[in-house]
């Protein structure tokens, strides 16, 4: 299941004096991030789609007509429905209707639902099993237009229970595979995130090429890298490859006693130098849409330097997590905002579409 080539392990790592730790920093696809980003931060060789993931605003509590309104309103690409409530209902035909509304605005939807691991601790049944919760989404998905449907198996406390994170990503790949004849007729591809400190890039490649890489597919999430002690850069040369849709923003890490914080930021408000990294994207991720998920205002701490944090962490690689430990180094605190309020919400999307306009020249509308 683990195809990522062996690397030293996180104790490994607290041995190795810094002549080693700075050798490896080689990334898990064999590139040399000095040569994979360069030192000019070169410009995208080719026009990025930008959208959106409905979460960024989601105090608005809009439905999908409203979201499809305001995405051709701001000249977008795309929109990512990442969750089942934003629909009024299910029926084809109203579906149909959403999917006629976006073609008329230029927006490409993508369907996306929460957890589809049974095991996992965000999964509900609200939608059924994870079999019946798989097929829904993928109807949902082929009725709207969108050639994915994003999931993930779960979050960070997942890594905590019994088995480790091992133990969701096999319950993962099983439900997958029982719905790989409906996904591969609808012509939809099961889109997995790396969600909430759930998965490092490297597991959940593993669980891409378990299931079925002509299937299955990444939504490559920028910030949730940060929550798995992986630099965005990192992440996405292992990920990209895989990636069929994205959920992006910022993130600053900032040394603590016992470790570091994270805090998630508008794009162009944090660490990642955005010019190299989409560069990187066009490159590894050709036609996937830049889809920007801003969950500004909080900051969760990563305990590194207390023993028991590193017990959900066996494998853990040292070139990753010396890349991490380089942001925390470069890294200043961010204060708390409003995350909950909707006008805060507006700012930090309407701020990252902006700046994704102006500075990165993204998006393929004027």
């Amino acid at each position: 299941m683990n195809n990522h080539p062996a690397g030293p392990t996180r104790r490994q790592f607290l041995v190795s004096n810094s002549a080693t730790m700075l050798a490896g920093a080689t990334l898990a696809t064999g590139l040399n991030l000095n040569q994979a980003w360069g030192r000019e931060s070169p410009q995208p060789a080719a026009k990025i789609p930008l959208g959106f993931d409905n979460f960024s605003i989601r105090a608005h509590q809009w439905k999908a007509d409203r979201l499809i309104e305001f995405a051709g309103q701001q000249k977008l690409d795309s929109l990512l429905l990442s969750d089942l409530d934003v629909y009024e209902n299910h029926e084809t035909s109203y579906l149909a209707e959403l999917k006629s509304k976006a073609a008329d605005v230029g927006i490409l939807l993508h369907a996306g639902t929460g957890s589809i691991c049974s095991t996992a601790k965000r999964f509900t049944d609200t939608w059924g099993t994870a079999e019946e919760h798989l097929r829904l989404g993928i109807r949902i998905a082929r009725d709207i237009g969108s050639p994915v449907f994003r999931c993930y198996l779960g979050g960070e406390n997942d890594r905590h229970s019994d088995g480790g994170i091992q133990r969701h990503i096999e319950t993962t790949v099983a439900v997958l595979q029982k719905v790989k004849t409906l996904a591969v007729d609808s012509n939809v591809k099961i889109a997995v995130e790396n969600h909430a400190g759930d998965m490092q890039g490297w597991e959940l490649a593993g669980l891409i090429e378990a299931a079925g890489k002509d299937f299955v597919g990444a939504t490559i999430d920028s910030g949730n890298a940060t929550w798995t002690l992986e630099s965005p850069q990192a992440n996405l040369e292992v990920l990209g490859p895989y990636a069929v849709s994205s959920g992006m923003r910022d993130s600053t890490v900032w040394q603590t006693d016992n470790g570091a914080k994270v805090a998630w930021n508008a794009i162009g408000e944090g660490q990642v130098d955005w010019k190299a990294y989409t560069a990187r994207f066009a490159m590894l991720c050709p036609g996937v849409p830049f889809q920007l998920e801003i969950i500004s205002g909080f900051n969760k701490l990563f305990a590194y330097r207390e023993k028991p944090f590193w017990d959900i962490y066996p494998d853990a690689k040292a070139r990753d997590f010396e890349q991490f430990l380089e942001m925390a180094r470069n890294g200043s605190e961010v204060p708390a905002g409003d995350s909950n309020k909707p006008e805060f919400q507006m700012q930090e999307l309407l701020k990252s579409i902006r700046y994704c306009k102006s500075v990165l020249a993204m998006g393929m509308k004027s």
